[in-house]
């Protein structure tokens, strides 16, 4: 299999058209084992045989080593290495993806590719109750015509684990005087820990969920309890957050719920995705979205959010 299969690949246009629809494509693969994995193919730049690799020193655990392609030298993780699925002399994997998250260009080798798969995201579920250095990698599961599970991988998590996670840096506060309230959404952990990190920095009080269908849920829920009280919601809520990729529902959907409903008035929304595309943000244009950040740089998250927090005390 390689990067010139058509029957593979469409353009990255065409696989924008899913994006809104509640629906995505996951390229399925294996690790050498009876597992099932797969991530999303939009993220996806090419499948190729594994290359000759060049070892380098210094390189994270789990980094095989590098390789140029098309000018640009980026680094290649076995997967199987890095899940504890194969020994540390073991297989690194016969075929690699060149994969693109948060402008970060990484080869993951595989054990195998196998096809695509177009589901609904709400067939996705987050995994429950379970264990073990792989599964914490998890971040959601949906099966097969024939029974068997597909997990899905938690990309940002990997990297997180394997090159660190990124430094948040000096953000100045809102100020003591300014109240300000954020409701966001993410279904990855590593995501979920860097913009609470980044929302109490800015001292701003927040909530958040798991996955769009519960965010709806919730945010409907805050709506509804405004409106007992005769009061905006908008005085209590100050900006939505949400991811673009979720189990259950994503941020297009959700995005387009909450621009078409009154209650939401006056309430921005800010899409942060690791789809750094130009087709992506388009998307966001598309459904309502008042800014669209790239994950992930925790100062150009703050900036991005930080004059819609401020805009009600601007108005005082």
């Amino acid at each position: 299999m390689d990067r010139a299969d058509d029957n593979l690949f469409e353009t990255v246009e065409a696989r924008a058209k899913l994006a809104g629809s509640n629906r995505l494509e996951i390229l399925l693969f294996s690790l050498g084992s009876t597992e099932i994995f797969g991530i999303n193919v939009f993220k996806v730049r090419e499948v190729s045989k594994t290359p000759f690799i060049t070892p380098a020193p210094n390189m994270p655990s789990g980094v095989e080593g590098l390789i140029s392609l098309r000018g640009n030298v980026i680094p290649v993780v076995s997967l199987g290495r890095a899940l504890g699925f194969q020994p540390p002399d073991g297989p690194m994997g016969d075929s690699m993806m060149v994969t693109e998250y948060s402008k970060r260009t990484v080869g993951f080798l595989v054990e195998d590719v196998d096809r695509i798969m177009r589901i609904e995201w709400d067939k996705l579920r987050q995994p429950d109750n379970i264990s073990g250095a792989s599964n914490n990698y998890i971040t959601a599961i949906t099966s097969l015509q024939d029974g068997r599970l597909v997990s899905i991988l938690d990309v940002e998590a990997i990297l997180a684990n394997i090159f660190g996670e990124p430094p948040i840096g000096q953000i100045n506060p809102l100020g003591s005087s300014i109240e300000a309230n954020v409701f966001f959404v993410d279904d990855s952990g590593i995501a979920r820990k860097k913009i609470m990190e980044v929302l109490d920095k800015l001292g701003v009080a927040h909530k958040h969920a798991l996955n769009g269908l519960e965010a709806w849920t919730r945010l409907q829920s805050m709506a509804s309890h405004a409106q007992l009280r005769k009061t905006p919601l908008s005085d209590e809520l100050d900006l939505i957050l949400v991811d673009a990729e979720m189990p259950e529902m994503d941020g297009y959907v959700l995005t387009r719920h909450i621009k078409s409903d009154a209650r939401f008035n006056g309430i921005p929304v800010v899409m942060h995705s690791s789809l750094s595309s130009e087709a992506s943000r388009a998307m966001g244009k598309t459904v309502g979205v008042d800014a669209y950040v790239a994950k992930f740089d925790a100062g150009i998250l703050a900036e991005t959010m930080r004059p819609y927090l401020l805009a009600k005390q601007n108005k005082q």
